[in-house]
């Protein structure tokens, strides 16, 4: 079911290359049928949307406007819902809004010696897009991880799309929404719904930025409208590298495999240990346990094509090549995980101690589930509030720095033959000339 890679093996370095290669699910092919999308979205706005809808999401309405659910339906979905699932959902959204209330960047300013003001001013984005998936599986929790940093950096309007394949909805989704606070929604999907938040239709508006997971044609989509609007991160399959000493119970990190793996067949699973008879452990546990899972056949074609099990000299390798891979999700599952961590240097989100299984921070730990995948940890970071707040710079020149500022600056545009800025810059130098 899962391959064995022992990093003492003389091919141990390609077969890592093999298991972790980069996915370009943005071919050609999807690329140019994305792009001829968008194009009849910019260009016929709702018709586009209608035609689109009715194809590939099997759901067909006459009027633009029925694709937009009036905010009662939300309120229904949250009165509808079990108890037990809106208490979690709502414990869940709490926590989110506790942890991303730390993020909150304010404004800020000094002056220099010449009485000068500097700063920044920080603002939130006017208007953002939420993308929600509704094709294989519902995820409520997507809905707040994307919604609720954006309310707690103060965003004036959030508009979801959510697919609705053959006019179904999930309640659980909506539910979300009206917890999160979503302002409107339409029931669109794909890269249609990319266009129409980018461009604006007459029924839908366009946005000043684009947040969500999607399958490759939302990504795809996502990426050509990048500059038109801002975006989140271009998401690949979900990843974890579990780091492992042996000390946690082989059935718990079994299943911290599996929860991953089951998320989609280009789901990728990775555990290593020093361990070898561990890692035997760990293999017999998930052959016994595979068979019980409601989603057995993705997990194991996910495991078959992405999974592994890795033998390594010792822990420090262990970090060297979770480093390397800079992964989506890190879980230390080993006993002194902080004498671990400050080896650490590129993952999503670290998971510390046995204790900690990747699947609360999917739902409700509090950091955010959006994460970077493929490697992108290296230099991207998870969704926070500082994705739906801007910064300006302020600067506000006293008669003295005009005078000191001024002069610098022209003798730097002197010497980059800009005329006009350095005429610009001097024309301050006397104190009598200015109001």
């Amino acid at each position: 079911m899962l391959r064995r890679l022992d990093s003492a093996g003389a091919d141990f370095e390609a077969q890592l290359r093999e298991l972790t290669a980069g996915d370009d699910d943005d071919t050609a092919a999807v690329a140019e049928q994305v792009a001829q999308i968008l194009r009849a979205v910019r260009e016929r706005g709702d018709a586009a949307l209608l035609e689109y809808t009715a194809t590939f999401d099997g759901y067909a309405v006459t009027d633009a406007a029925a694709l937009e659910l009036p905010p009662a339906r939300l309120h229904d979905a949250l009165a509808r819902l079990a108890a037990t699932t809106r208490d979690a959902l709502e414990t869940a959204a709490q926590r989110l809004r506790d942890y991303h209330m730390h993020q909150r960047a304010e404004s800020w300013s000094f002056h220099d010696a010449d009485g000068s003001e500097l700063g920044q001013r920080v603002t939130p984005i006017e208007r953002v897009g939420v993308y929600v998936p509704g094709g294989k599986a519902a995820y409520p929790s997507s809905v707040l991880m994307n919604v609720i940093p954006a309310r707690v950096a103060g965003v004036d309007e959030i508009v979801m799309v959510v697919p609705a394949p053959g006019g179904t909805l999930s309640e659980a989704v909506l539910a979300a929404a009206c917890i999160g606070g979503v302002d409107r929604v339409f029931t669109i999907g794909g890269a249609q719904a990319v266009g129409a938040l980018a461009w604006g239709t007459a029924t839908v508006p366009r946005v000043d930025k684009i947040v969500g997971p999607g399958n490759r044609y939302v990504a795809a989509a996502k990426r050509q409208v990048f500059g038109r609007v801002g975006i989140d991160m271009i998401a690949g399959p979900s990843e974890v590298l579990v780091i492992a000493d042996g000390s946690a119970p082989a059935e718990w990190l079994a299943m911290d495999l599996f929860s991953q793996a089951e998320h989609d067949e280009m789901a990728r699973a990775l555990l290593l240990c020093p361990d070898p008879a561990y890692l035997d452990r760990i293999e017999s546990v998930m052959r016994d346990v595979l068979p019980s899972l409601g989603r057995g056949d993705i997990v194991r074609a996910a495991l078959q094509g992405r999974g592994a099990l890795i033998q390594v000299r010792d822990l420090t390798q262990a970090t060297e090549i979770s480093n390397r891979l800079a992964p989506e999700h890190l879980e230390l599952a080993v006993a002194d995980a902080d004498a671990l961590l400050p080896l650490i240097r590129h993952a999503g989100a670290i998971f510390v101690g046995a204790y900690t299984p990747e699947a609360v921070g999917d739902y409700c730990a509090g950091p955010n589930h959006v994460l970077p995948t493929g490697g992108t940890a290296r230099f991207s970071s998870p969704l926070g509030v500082y994705d739906f707040q801007k910064r300006s710079s302020l600067i506000r020149c006293s008669a003295a720095g005009a005078q000191r500022l001024g002069e610098i600056a022209g003798v730097l545009a002197d010497a980059e033959g800009l005329d006009a800025h350095a005429r610009s810059a001097r024309l301050r130098l006397d104190p009598a000339e200015c109001p």
